[in-house]
Formats: structure tokens, C-alpha cells, sequence
């Protein structure tokens, strides 16, 4: 006959089952009519944003404070039974009403956070890109600038200017809030590089130029031009002009990094002095003025076969084409009828 166990040791046998089916008992609890009554509560869905590296006590802190969950005792021990205590993501979240304690601790252990789809439109500048994601709550303006103005973070991503400004590529964007500026901009960039032709600084060579000056003149033309099928001859003045040594002479080069809102280009703006501006300054300007887009880029490498040196607005999206100054004034008189821009080939 087998040796029956010491007192002392059936009874810490009996304690240790008895805290073992009191653990069973209260995660069962926790993971069914428990975790529904100490979940949300009725109304509109909840969106709480929970900062990297916070603990899970302020986790469990948060989410009590937003009201969507009713214990944090509750929580915090559906998190130690679930093993879920450092498995918890940060991130801006959306709980539903009637989540249970077991729904929201999955949820945020998946890190099924909010996506924000951002739209970046064609010609936007690192600084409206800027705005437009800090508006969305997705970066701190500033830092958003100075990290695109970093040159170590430049030079990690190939690019050859001293911003990154013209290789933040327009697009639709699936981004979250907590990614970080740095990760954005690293986003956008690969995007730029992914949209690019394969042989791009190849076709740049053949214009003469290289890939930062056909960046740089996609910008010009991407300001400048509304309707697609106007790119290429847009392209095309400013190729022809660059080859007889003209001044480009486009407004958008004249206000570029001009404090304040946008407002009407005027005569003074012209005379303002800046190394972009393309009134006073020979050739390209040292950097693009803008994000151009795929169409505007393409252009730039592919002008049109035409002689046209001048272009003027027709105040409806489109341009008028010049071969000669004499016509261009003309049209000047005729589009917009200012005498001050007879000579410019912007709009």
C-alpha cells in the first residue's frame, strides 16, 4: 500500500487547487457574462489613443478615463490570466459600444488601430503636406519640416537635394497615428522612387540634364500647368528657354517659401529676392518648388516638339502658347490684360 501524504501536505495540495480553480473560475468569468458587464456601456463608439511605451496600468488608466471599460482591477487581471500584460500595442483605437473586456484586451494585443486614408495632392509643398497630416493628427508640424530638412535623413534616402522637397510623391496614403514623422517621410520617399521610370537618371542624361534638374523642372510645370495634355508643352518652353539661356520666368518660383497664405502673384512678388526665383535668377532654381506628380514628371522628360517659348493663363485652367514675345503680348493684352507681365511665361 502506497504511503499516504503528510498533513502538511495535503493541505497546500488543497490550497494550491483551490487557487487554481479560483483563477479558472474568475478568467471564465472575466471571458464571459463578466467581461460583457464590465465593458463599454451604450453610446457612439470611443476612440482613445494610447502613446508607445505606456504600461498597462496606464493602459487599463485610459481606457477607465474614456469610459470604456468600467474596472481597471478587472482588466489588468484579464490581462495577467490572458498572459496579454506586455503584448499590448500602442496606437489610436475605435471600441465599440458593448465591447467586452475580452473583445478590447484582443483588439489592442492585434493592434487593430484606426488607418487614416490621406489624400496628398499634386504641387503640394513639404510645408502644405505639413499642415494637411497635422490637421489629421498625424504629426507635429514642425517636427515634420525639420525632419525634411535634416540632411543626414536626406542622405539616407538617396536624395540629392538639400530637402526633400519634389520627392514627397502625391498619393493616397494609408497612415496611423504613432507611425512618426521620420516614417511618413521615409513612406512618401519610397513611393516617389517606386513611381519613378526605371531608366529615369538615363532619360534626364539624354536631355542634358540630371535626375534632381528634371525633379526640379517637373515642379515648374506641375505649378504651372492644370490640364494634363498642357504639361508637355509647358515642358517644352521651359526646355527651349533653358537652350537659348532665357530666364524661365514662372511665378510659382517667385513666391515659393513666401510666408502667409496664397493669395494673387503680383508685380512686387517678381522683384522679391530669393535664390528661386526664376525673374532674377538664371536657370533652374537650386530645388524644386513643389511635389510634382507622375504626369508632371514624365513630362519633363518627354517635352513637346514645339518652338513655343511663352505661355500665358486664359483664366479658365488652360494657356495660350507663343513662339515670340510680340504674340505673347498679345495674348498678354488679351487673357489678363497686365501690362506688367508682357514677357512672362508664367501664368
Amino acid at each position: 500500500m502506497a504511503a499516504s501524504l503528510p498533513i502538511r501536505f495535503r493541505g497546500l495540495s488543497a490550497i494550491l487547487l483551490a487557487l487554481a480553480l479560483t483563477a479558472v473560475g474568475v478568467r471564465t468569468y472575466l471571458q464571459s457574462d463578466g467581461d460583457r458587464l464590465l465593458g463599454t456601456g451604450a453610446g457612439p463608439g470611443t476612440i482613445v489613443y494610447i502613446k508607445p511605451k505606456t504600461g498597462v496600468q496606464e493602459i487599463a488608466q485610459t481606457l477607465r478615463e474614456a469610459g470604456i471599460i468600467q474596472s481597471r482591477w478587472a482588466f489588468l487581471a484579464l490581462a495577467y490570466l490572458q498572459g496579454s500584460l506586455t503584448r499590448l500595442q500602442a496606437g489610436e483605437y475605435e471600441f465599440s459600444p458593448g465591447m467586452s473586456l475580452l473583445e478590447i484586451l484582443r483588439k489592442l494585443e492585434a493592434g487593430r488601430v484606426i488607418t487614416h486614408q490621406v489624400a496628398i495632392p499634386e504641387g503640394f509643398t513639404a510645408q502644405d503636406i505639413a499642415r494637411l497630416l497635422a490637421g489629421e493628427r498625424l504629426v507635429d508640424a514642425e517636427r515634420f519640416m525639420a525632419l525634411a530638412k535634416d540632411p543626414q535623413l536626406v542622405e539616407s534616402l538617396a536624395v540629392p537635394g538639400d530637402t526633400l522637397e519634389g520627392y514627397l510623391f502625391p498619393d493616397t496614403y494609408r497612415l496611423t497615428r504613432g507611425m512618426g514623422e521620420e516614417e511618413i517621410l521615409r513612406i512618401m520617399v519610397a513611393r516617389f522612387h517606386q513611381a519613378l521610370p526605371k531608366d529615369f537618371d538615363l532619360q534626364a542624361e539624354r536631355l542634358g540634364l540630371d535626375a534632381h534638374s528634371v525633379v526640379t523642372l517637373a515642379s515648374l510645370i506641375e505649378k504651372e500647368a492644370k490640364l494634363d495634355r498642357e504639361r508637355p508643352l509647358v515642358a517644352a518652353v521651359f526646355h527651349n528657354r533653358l537652350r537659348r539661356n532665357m530666364p524661365l520666368q514662372s511665378d510659382p518660383t517667385a513666391v515659393y517659401g513666401a510666408p502667409g497664405p496664397r493669395r494673387r502673384i503680383t508685380s512686387l512678388d517678381l522683384r522679391r529676392k530669393t535664390p528661386y526665383n526664376t525673374y532674377l535668377k538664371a536657370g533652374l532654381p537650386p530645388g524644386p518648388i513643389a511635389n510634382p506628380g507622375l504626369a508632371s514628371l514624365l513630362a519633363a522628360l518627354n517635352p513637346a516638339r514645339v518652338s513655343f517659348l511663352y505661355f500665358v493663363a486664359k483664366n479658365d485652367g488652360s494657356h495660350f502658347f507663343s513662339r515670340t514675345l510680340e504674340q505673347h503680348a498679345q495674348a498678354v493684352r488679351k487673357y489678363q490684360a497686365r501690362n506688367e507681365a508682357s514677357g512672362n511665361s508664367g501664368s
